[in-house]
């Protein structure tokens, strides 16, 4: 799997590389099973953190398929809302550098 922009700047560990695939894939909703065995980070390691994310609002469970619980991002949350831009600008800024331009902002 390529590294997106955002994980060559701040690394892969499996709570970024979570957000990152979140914040790609905002307009889904996906079980912890279909993270863990798609998105190179394991199941066991995905619960260390997954309540976590619940807790503070980050992730919402959306719906329930069978016995699977499925999730996405809380995107009416104010802190995954700033974690987006800064993920989005942090990108563009970064095609921007690497294509020899400049913003001022």
């Amino acid at each position: 799997m390529n590294k997106t922009i955002f994980l060559e700047i701040f690394g892969d560990s499996p709570i970024l590389k979570v957000l990152d695939f979140l914040v790609v894939n905002e307009d889904f909703d996906y079980s912890m099973t279909d993270i863990a065995g798609n998105f190179e980070v394991g199941y066991s390691t995905l619960k260390l953190f997954w309540k976590k994310l619940e807790e503070k609002e980050i992730i919402v469970n959306t719906r329930v398929i069978g016995r699977a619980k499925m999730y996405k991002l809380n995107l009416i949350n104010p802190v995954v809302k700033k974690f987006r831009n800064f993920y989005w600008e942090t990108t563009k800024h970064q095609k921007l550098k690497r294509k020899g331009l400049t913003i001022n902002n």
